[in-house]
């Protein structure tokens, strides 16, 4: 499968990461700080891990998350998509986002679940995508509710649901 292998938005490019790319990813998704709300790799292995890990079910599911790259200067900024989560499997397809700090508040969560939910809906059809979000995490339940998703219950954090359109 190689539905949405490559997408362009506005202002990103949205491709498959590479192990290559994990300095880069690392600089965000191992801050603590940046990353809060949720996981942070402790290490550039655990990084190269997880990449390769959401790339090896990209081969079994056709999506997984992007390496997320602005445009208009080449700089990655991002991770994040559609993916069935390997480490914690049976909730279906979920959308998740991780962004440099840098680059927060600036829209390009929003720009990603729109070509994510695009790709869901038209291309894989798929029934339903949730997400989740730490209560505390006012700015990403912003970001899910503006793309239509409603929180369906709360777990250790809340579970947003969204059904095809």
């Amino acid at each position: 499968m190689e539905i949405g292998l490559q997408i362009e938005t506005i202002r990103l490019l949205l491709r498959p990461s590479r192990l290559s790319d994990t300095p880069a990813l690392f600089q965000f998704l191992g801050d603590r700080e940046a990353m809060k709300h949720t996981h942070v790799d402790e290490t550039q292995t655990a990084c190269r891990r997880r990449i390769a890990v959401h790339e090896r079910r990209r081969r079994h599911d056709g999506y997984a998350p992007w390496t997320v790259i602005r445009k208009d200067d080449g700089k990655i900024i991002g991770w994040g998509g559609l993916y069935n989560d390997p480490s914690d499997p049976g909730w279906g397809c979920e959308i998740g986002y991780f962004f440099h700090p840098d680059v927060w508040r600036q829209g390009y969560a929003s720009e990603l679940i729109s070509a994510a939910l695009n790709l869901a809906d038209n291309q894989l059809k798929l029934p339903a995508v949730r997400a989740f979000a730490h209560p505390e995490n006012a700015g990403s339940r912003k970001v899910l509710e503006s793309a239509g998703s409603k929180v369906d219950r709360f777990l250790n954090r809340l579970l947003f649901s969204r059904p095809r359109r």
